[in-house]
């Protein structure tokens, strides 16, 4: 095992190959062989969050371990049909609780990694102090040979995210910066920067997209959940610049191209929601500007 931080920001720039996984069929939540050693989980419960995990000589890692002890036991399950192996990391990709309530569940003793924004909204019976590797910018991590890349992208869904790529198996777990076909809810992150990390992220080499939650995604469907953001963006960012109030930007909004979009108004996650949150966030800054 070997860790390396960083604390400047480098993407790899290589563009994608094509989307192809493999499934194994279970009684409730479906697992994808992304390659021999990574698996994607998807969960058979949306208010619990997906998981990924990666099977090595050395041990297991799991990035996101679900809503609770229950989502956690049924994740650990799966990983226990395929390897016996100590869970040796945890990566908390934000620190909303159906991310992360099944950490103790998944891994008791393994070393949790998130970003200190996290771990400061991670209460110690989810993830003890000892066991917690934060960082400001990225972390390299070595196990069993194989190469794991974790980084902050700045604010976007929360002011704390994690992106996890394993550039061996050309794939990404994402946490909640995308959700598969569906208006994601939004913390108090930053919108305009949210869509530079999925631009970003597309550089990438990817086979494989593991959501936040729902199905297990391609490359162009991440694009596609990118393109939502920016055409909110764009269209909110012109009314709000022509003065239009909230309750008029909300009416006039026009999302027709992602209709078959998911939306769930009790977490605030609609087009309406989404508008709003990035108005406010407009308000915000407008505000800061004039009392410099």
């Amino acid at each position: 095992m070997f860790l390396r931080k960083y604390f400047r920001r480098s993407f790899p720039a290589t563009l994608c190959a094509a989307f192809l996984v493999f499934t194994i069929s279970t009684s409730s939540a479906a697992v994808h062989k992304i390659s021999d050693r990574l698996y994607a989980y998807i969960s058979d419960n949306d208010s619990s969050s997906n998981s990924t995990f990666l099977v090595t000589s050395e041990g297991i890692l799991v990035v996101d371990t679900g809503l609770n002890e229950q989502e956690g036991r049924k994740l650990l399950a799966e990983i226990r049909k395929i390897s016996a192996l100590p869970v040796r990391y945890i990566v908390n990709t934000h620190y909303h609780p159906d991310h992360r309530g099944g950490n103790a569940v998944v891994g008791l003793e393994a070393t949790i990694i998130s970003t200190p924004f996290t771990a400061r909204r991670t209460p110690e019976g989810v993830a003890r102090a000892v066991d917690r590797v934060t960082f400001t910018d990225r972390i390299e991590l070595y196990l069993g040979a194989q190469k794991i890349e974790i980084y902050f992208p700045g604010p976007a869904h929360t002011l704390g995210d994690a992106l996890v790529y394993f550039p061996q198996e050309r794939a990404i777990a994402t946490g909640d910066l995308f959700l598969n076909g569906s208006c994601p809810a939004m913390d108090e992150g930053d919108m305009e920067n949210w869509v530079v990390a999925l631009d970003a992220a597309l550089k990438l080499p990817l086979d494989a997209v593991v959501p936040g939650h729902f199905e297990l995604a391609s490359k162009e469907q991440l694009l596609r959940f990118r393109n939502y953001l920016a055409d909110l963006r764009d269209q909110v960012a012109a009314m709000f610049r022509a003065g239009m109030p909230l309750d008029q930007v909300q009416k006039r909004l026009d999302m027709g191209n992602y209709k078959d979009f998911r939306q769930y108004p009790n977490y605030e996650a609609t087009f309406a929601d989404n508008a709003t949150a990035y108005y406010r966030q407009l308000e915000k800054r407008a505000k800061e500007n004039k009392t410099h």
